[in-house]
């Protein structure tokens, strides 16, 4: 009797190693499948290509591919909103743009984006910006004002959706500048640059993946929005530089539906951060002025519900909130 027991003593001892990395590296062997990864605008601009690399990376890690869908539309939102429909297995993964946290003071949800989410991990933000078509005889920022205040609301801009970063802050930048301008909406980069290199907008609102545009001489960079001047566009001014205490920057990271099993998302954080570390994705990054920009689980948790409330003053302050 007394061999049996120290048989099975010796094996569980054996086992205990297997079953304490069993329950730290994630519950049922996940994952055992392919993961969706919902993002937030087209296929062809800056952000799908950029999470594309991203979530190529994090497939390696996982041992399942991580799959990418495009759900472009209402302002970035339909990912986060897809999640609330979605089984909280952490195979159904969704971008989450800055706009989410706006979306209950514009329109009737409900749901919340604080405590509906998971938070996974930020992984970067957007470099920001105001361009025109380089035959404009918009020169410069000056010229765009002048122009502005000359011809009120006539100045037609285009941004990647209504409510998104590049709407909300060319609309704080004109209210502070007592301009009023024509806010032409699109579903995302792709198509913004279509209308600004044809034509058929003024100036575009947008994230740097317009450099391949003003490299080959299709449109001029007025100011930038970031803390300081872009590398890659080194002669465009802040907007600080330009007497306006504006910082844009919108970072965006990747949630799961509410109640995903917390060594998932865990297993899902720890892959996606090492995927963000791969040079392969800083260069894709790098091509957009963009730079990793990582957030825990828990520190993405925390700036979303402050997100949420610097938001709530944002959409106020313009005169955007719903009707109560």
């Amino acid at each position: 009797m007394r061999r049996r027991q120290l048989v099975q003593f010796a094996a569980a001892a054996a086992a205990s190693p297997a079953l304490s990395s069993f329950a730290q590296s994630g519950a049922a062997g996940f994952p055992n499948k392919p993961i969706r990864l919902l993002i937030a605008f087209p296929a062809g601009g800056p952000t799908d290509i950029t999470m594309r690399q991203l979530a190529d990376n994090a497939g390696k890690v996982l041992g399942q591919p991580v799959v990418v869908e495009n759900k472009p539309g209402a302002g970035g939102t339909l990912p986060a909103q897809q999640l609330q429909t979605s089984a909280p297995d952490g195979y159904t993964l969704a971008q989450i743009p800055l706009g989410v946290f706006r979306l209950p003071y514009t329109t009737k949800i409900n749901w919340d984006p604080v405590k509906d989410i998971a938070y996974v991990i930020n992984v970067t933000g957007y470099a920001f910006g105001i361009i025109v078509p380089s035959d404009s005889p918009i020169k410069t920022w000056a010229d765009f004002v002048a122009y502005a205040k000359a011809n009120p609301g006539k100045l037609s801009y285009g941004s990647t959706g209504t409510l998104t970063s590049p709407h909300l802050t060319t609309e704080l930048i004109a209210q502070q500048l007592g301009i009023q301008l024509n806010h032409v909406p699109f579903k995302g980069s792709a198509e913004l640059a279509t209308a600004i290199s044809g034509g058929h907008i003024m100036a575009a609102a947008d994230s740097t993946g317009f450099a391949p545009l003003v490299q080959a001489g299709k449109v001029r960079v007025l100011n930038t929005w970031g803390d300081k001047r872009l590398e890659k566009f080194p002669d465009a001014p802040t907007l600080k530089e330009l007497g306006l205490n504006i910082v844009q920057n919108s970072p965006f990271g990747i949630g799961a539906p509410r109640g995903t099993p917390p060594d998932v998302v865990a297993r899902l954080h720890d892959a996606f951060k090492k995927a963000m570390e791969e040079p392969s994705y800083v260069q894709a990054l790098a091509k957009y002025d963009m730079v990793p920009m990582y957030m825990s689980s828990s520190a993405y948790g925390k700036f979303a519900q402050d997100t949420f409330n610097t938001e709530k003053a944002l959409v106020e302050k313009l005169g955007l909130s719903k009707p109560s």
